[in-house]
């Protein structure tokens, strides 16, 4: 599968297509009866399921294509997740990415379901060191974390909340939040080096979620200096989508009339 997506698309980066596949996965009916509890689903639940199951079994059609009802947005970007301006590297960059959802054609749909789906995916540099790993950011060379912004938040409300969990969790705090229409949740998701979540609400409610953030967390590019490894780029793939099977209005065409759309520049 693998194969035939970079034959359809030979710039995809090998983190794009590794983010595809995933993105393009089911959990399949014997799955769910298996591991998620039969009244409710709640996120422990799910958490146990992709242990075992990952997220389900790729489909090619829906990693080539987007339909109707649903579209894609796929960035392929380089982040540099650390700096060293004094004694010690810190960290670095954050990326925010604006969504281009039809804002207006969500809030039309306005208490009709709808799913988004996010898919980050990047490769880390394994630790050299022989010694045994005993800290927690000790094995990966970095990592990154994604979040969205809720509808209360303006963007710099947005962007300030992202730098405060940044440095949080780089202090050995766990992130936290409030955010309760994910499927696994930040506390959850963000295991690896490949992190997919699933937020399922109103058209209405999407329609505020129009910004993504991309941002770094700790590892030993930063904590041991001495190999000089802090300014490395970060090459990481980003894949979100929203799907609306009970929506009339065709979504793809929406936003692929935005994109296209001649943009005059005083």
């Amino acid at each position: 599968m693998g194969a035939q997506v970079a034959a359809e698309y030979p710039n995809l980066w090998p983190e794009t297509i590794r983010a595809l596949l995933v993105h393009a996965a089911e959990w399949t009916e014997a799955m769910r009866a298996t591991y998620l509890p039969r009244l409710r689903s709640s996120k422990e639940s799910h958490e146990q399921l992709v242990r075992r199951c990952g997220f389900g079994v790729p489909n090619l059609n829906r990693a080539l294509y987007s339909v109707a009802d649903s579209l894609t947005m796929v960035v392929q970007q380089r982040l540099r997740p650390f700096q060293r301006a004094g004694q010690q590297p810190s960290l670095r960059d954050m990326h925010l990415h604006r969504l281009p959802w039809p804002t207006g054609a969500l809030e039309d749909l306005g208490e009709l379901p709808v799913e988004m789906r996010v898919t980050l995916s990047y490769f880390i540099e394994p630790n050299p060191s022989r010694r045994g790993q005993s800290q927690r950011y000790a094995y990966q060379s970095h990592g990154l974390r994604f979040d969205v912004r809720r509808p209360t938040e303006t963007v710099n409300g947005f962007r300030q909340r992202i730098n405060a969990s940044a440095v949080a969790e780089d202090r050995g705090r766990p992130p936290r939040s409030k955010d309760p229409n994910w499927l696994l949740g930040i506390q959850n998701r963000h295991k690896g080096s490949l992190h997919c979540d699933i937020w399922r609400g109103t058209a209405a409610d999407l329609a505020s979620r129009d910004s993504i953030a991309v941002y770094p967390t700790s590892g030993w590019w930063k904590t041991r200096p001495a190999l000089e490894r802090y300014n490395l780029p970060a090459p990481y793939a980003l894949v979100v989508s929203i799907k609306a099977p009970e929506a009339a209005v065709d979504l793809y065409t929406e936003v692929a009339n935005r994109v296209e759309a001649p943009v005059e520049v005083a």
